[in-house]
């Protein structure tokens, strides 16, 4: 006996050693669900917030009523705040707890209104690209044959009835599990045997294919012409103002010709860069106006590389991982997926800041809101080049101005 007690004491050090360690690894795992639950809160509601703020003050405020084009933003609002609501609480809960538990038919339904919700935002994002692009690139007339109220109504309808095509149809006829039904009960065996414990959603190539063109690289496209045609249109007006200033810096005899420069980031298609050539004031009282105006046409193009680096960041990752996934085994890490398909979510919280937040109408309006209708806020501010030293530091994008100072 007295030979076996230091094995028997060594037994209880090592049994001790291990205990203390599985309940440092649960602390450890508790803290960890602790701060990605408050994580995740925060970001559903910032997105509730930020979206409703922006339906809240197209309600409220009748001058955002007056631009047709502002229902673009609030449509996209409005897909972006049922994203917050329907989609990502329930993917929260899944992902805390590592278990589903609302059954089959709401996990194919709740599936559904992802992709649904998801694209139908993406495609508000490209509709919103191709109004900046008609309004700045194009002539006035083809602007208001382009963006007729009815041309507006068809665009937002189809917003909303192209998702569906891609989602509740295919999903619900299971047409999206065709040819990988094993490797999906596979899953379903290793998740724990039954869908009431999972929530296994895997898609074939033919689907992975048709529903990412749809949802993302269709639209990227066009957004990635239009953006592009809108920032080597900003910088043409940036070049035409430097040659006007070198211009203007040389001698010359008797009044210079007035340069009325117009925002060439102007959705009101009247509006646009032009010069006339009057007698008017000296070109050194011209220089503040061209250097405002050059400064604004600079950071105009800077946003639209903010708005097309954040889409591309957010949504890229994921629809790049869900169209090779089917085509290397579908052996992508479920932590990769749900890392991806957050990002992807976050891009409805962020819309209300890069589409409204940094429009001045709208942000007037979120100050009445919430400074509990103040009047101070509801002046309305023009942009205008028509004295010396007045420069409007806001250009006018997507209907309304748009601050980019």
């Amino acid at each position: 006996m007295d030979t076996a007690s230091p094995r028997y004491l060594l037994d209880d050090l090592i049994n001790t050693g291990q205990q203390q360690q599985e309940q440092q690894q649960e602390f450890l795992s508790s803290l960890e669900t602790i701060i990605l639950t408050i994580f995740l809160s925060i970001i559903i509601i910032m997105t509730v917030f930020g979206n409703l703020l922006v339906m809240v003050a197209l309600c409220k405020d009748r001058h955002l009523r007056k631009k047709k084009t502002n229902y673009f933003i609030v449509s996209l609002a409005f897909a972006d705040l049922l994203v917050a609501l329907l989609v990502m609480p329930f993917a929260a809960i899944e992902l805390t707890t590592g278990q589903w538990r609302y059954g089959e038919i709401f996990c194919l339904v709740r599936t559904s209104l992802d992709v649904l919700l998801t694209t139908a935002s993406i495609l508000h994002l490209c509709c919103i690209a191709l109004d900046r692009y008609y309004a700045i690139c194009c002539q006035p007339l083809v602007y208001r044959h382009k963006m007729t109220p009815v041309r507006v109504t068809v665009m937002l309808s189809g917003c909303w009835l192209i998702p569906i095509f891609i989602s509740f149809l295919p999903i619900m006829q299971s047409w999206n599990a065709i040819g990988i039904e094993d490797i999906i009960e596979e899953r379903h065996v290793l998740a724990g045997g039954s869908n009431d414990t999972s929530c296994v959603f895997l898609v074939n190539r033919p689907y992975a294919l048709i529903c990412s063109a749809v949802a993302f690289y269709v639209p990227l496209a066009l957004m990635v012409l239009a953006y592009q045609r809108i920032y080597v249109t900003a910088m043409t007006h940036v070049r035409q103002i430097e040659t006007l200033q070198r211009a203007g810096s040389a001698p010359v005899s008797g009044p210079a010709p007035v340069i009325t420069v117009r925002s060439s980031t102007s959705s009101d298609p009247s509006e646009h860069y032009r010069l006339r050539t009057t007698r008017g004031p000296s070109a050194p009282e011209q220089a503040p106006i061209a250097n405002s105006r050059m400064r604004v046409e600079t950071k105009a193009a800077k946003t639209l590389a903010v708005i097309m680096g954040c889409f591309c960041l957010c949504w890229a990752p994921f629809f790049i991982t869900n169209v090779v996934d089917p085509f290397i085994h579908y052996s992508v890490p479920w932590q990769l997926w749900t890392a991806w398909l957050w990002l992807g979510y976050i891009n409805s919280g962020l819309n209300p800041f890069l589409y409204a937040f940094l429009n001045r109408a709208f942000r007037r309006a979120f100050l009445v809101i919430l400074c509990c209708g103040d009047e101070r806020y509801t002046r309305q501010g023009s942009c205008s080049y028509v004295h010396v030293h007045r420069a409007c530091s806001a250009a006018s994008v997507n209907g309304t101005s748009m601050a980019l100072r």
